[in-house]
């Protein structure tokens, strides 16, 4: 027998061998020795008061064997079978890639950056010599953006797919399965890149195809259906159906789709900077402590929310132990985001504090741009963060407290931004409709969490790229309105918003691809 209960295990109880095996035992009222085993289906923290408590789920084997998981992927042979095409290996073309092989067809992958090795001298040539490649950087290459920021896998897009199949194909691949019991899980930069690589083995393996450096430049196109698809370096690819997974940093797909007169959409998002906190301070904030905080409570994170002059002002991708790295996707512009190790052991905890962008309400004066005029508004910001910063990858940066007074920074705190920061009236440097709601939400989120408004933090600019400003339209069978063919997938085409909505989002491209693929032989 099999049964499911809650526990609640005090920071002292936590240190005690067995404990959810007497708690188990207590809770239903049985004998210990009855219990074969007790399994963890969830784990949180509750710090909500000054004693903290960590909330187990858990299912307690009665006289029973804990069975294994119900998840099988079964991966065969596809190199003779059919083709689609993938553009894009980040999580949603690299699942919609593994989708394809369990259902028999043949993936064939067109990415523009690197393998995931070799985009780390890359990434060092970013932070170090501040030379941006276009092709390879922390949002282009093996893995996507998720890759080298962070690895978090919350979301709330419960009813888009099987988020346990995602996780559990994760844990296949290489991943520890404590993600399948943390409530926030998190995989971290370091861990990734070795997942990644188990993955690309796995399509290569069982005969997909993945072609690195390989740039797509242009599509043909008759008679409103995709035949086939261009390459930098000329040649050119028939093709069946296309799952255009790019991300949404591929500014030049956009683009290229503009030119073609192909139907897209101004999509809403959000920009603003990313707030540097020494970690000490989130955590005695979070967790009620002064000084160093308990050894069994990991690096603590924080949510923030606030409506301000009708747009939302809210955290964003918080960075407990974490660092600010630079995401620029070409020279001339500066991009900040945040990742954190597995461990989460860095000094300081970041997040982005952004301000909501109504594409109909707040773009006007960029109506000229069409359906790109959030992409061209993001480009007018990051180009301000450039020339702000001394025309490097060096980011602009001020005093938390500094910037909601209006006051230039005399001096900055040290920080993680490895590139280097520049003291600058970020104040008067972004637009009105963000820099207006972000001194006001700073001050409401001190009031929050007590400490948070203080100088001890720096803010750093800017945070631009939180997700698409193009939403790339598509029928209920995930097929383009106007293009046969062509199936707009993941952030890239606004429909995910991180790891595993992009994953899940990945695989019912696969399906509907494969399904529009069959009607065609």
């Amino acid at each position: 027998m099999i049964q499911e209960t809650q526990l609640r295990v005090n920071l002292i109880e936590e240190r005690k061998e067995d404990i959810l095996l007497y708690k188990s035992a207590v809770a239903l009222g049985i004998e210990k020795n009855e219990i074969s085993a007790v399994k963890v289906l969830r784990k949180s923290i509750d710090a909500r008061k000054k004693e903290i408590f960590f909330n187990y789920k858990v299912a307690v084997y009665i006289k029973e064997n804990p069975e294994n998981s119900s998840y099988i992927f079964d991966y065969n042979d596809v190199s003779k079978t059919k083709e689609i095409h993938i553009i894009g290996f980040g999580p949603a073309g690299m699942f919609a890639a593994l989708r394809c092989i369990e259902l028999g067809f043949k993936p064939i992958v067109l990415e523009r950056g690197k393998k995931v090795q070799e985009r780390r001298r890359d990434i060092k040539a970013i932070n170090q010599d501040h030379i941006v490649g276009e092709n390879s950087n922390y949002c282009f290459g093996e893995g996507g953006a998720g890759t080298y920021s962070d690895g978090k896998l919350y979301t709330r897009s419960l009813k888009r797919g099987d988020v346990r199949r995602i996780f559990e194909n994760l844990v296949f691949h290489g991943a520890t399965e404590q993600i399948l019991i943390d409530a926030h899980p998190h995989i971290g930069t370091n861990k990734l890149p070795k997942i990644v690589e188990n993955i690309r083995e796995t399509i290569l393996n069982f005969g997909g195809e993945i072609h690195f450096d390989t740039r797509v430049t242009d599509f043909v196109i008759k008679n409103n259906e995709i035949k086939a698809i261009q390459l930098h370096n000329g040649n050119e690819m028939t093709v069946n159906a296309v799952i255009l997974a790019t991300g949404h940093s591929a500014r030049d797909i956009y683009e290229l789709l503009h030119k073609k007169e192909i139907t897209l959409k101004a999509k809403s998002f959000a920009m603003g900077v990313r707030v540097e906190h020494p970690q000490e301070i989130i955590d005695q904030i979070q967790y009620h402590c002064k000084g160093e905080r308990d050894e069994l409570l990991p690096a603590a994170a924080y949510s923030l929310v606030h409506q301000i002059n009708e747009r939302g002002v809210y955290s964003f991708c918080m960075c407990p132990g974490g660092f600010i790295v630079p995401a620029a996707t070409a020279e001339g512009e500066v991009v900040v985001n945040g990742m954190s190790p597995s461990k989460r052991n860095n000094k300081f905890a970041n997040s982005g504090i952004v301000v909501e962008i109504d594409a109909e309400r707040d773009l006007r004066k960029y109506e000229k741009f069409g359906a790109l005029k959030g992409l061209e508004y993001q480009k007018d910001l990051e180009k301000i963060a450039f020339f702000a910063g001394g025309r490097t990858q060096t980011a602009p940066a001020q005093r938390l407290v500094d910037f909601a007074e209006g006051k230039l920074s005399t001096n900055l705190n040290d920080c993680s931004y490895q590139p280097g920061l520049k003291s600058a009236p970020l104040h008067s440097l972004l637009p009105k409709n963000i820099g207006s709601r972000l001194r006001k939400g700073f001050d409401t989120f001190g009031k929050k969490m007590h400490g948070y408004y203080t100088n001890e933090a720096n803010i750093v600019g800017v945070e631009s790229r939180t997700s698409s400003p193009v939403n790339i339209p598509r029928k209920e069978d995930l097929e383009h309105p106007q293009i046969k063919g062509l199936f707009p997938c993941g952030e890239g085409g606004g429909y995910a918003g991180g790891i595993v909505s992009a994953a899940m989002d990945g695989e019912r491209c696969a399906e509907a691809a494969i399904q529009k693929s069959n009607s065609f032989f």
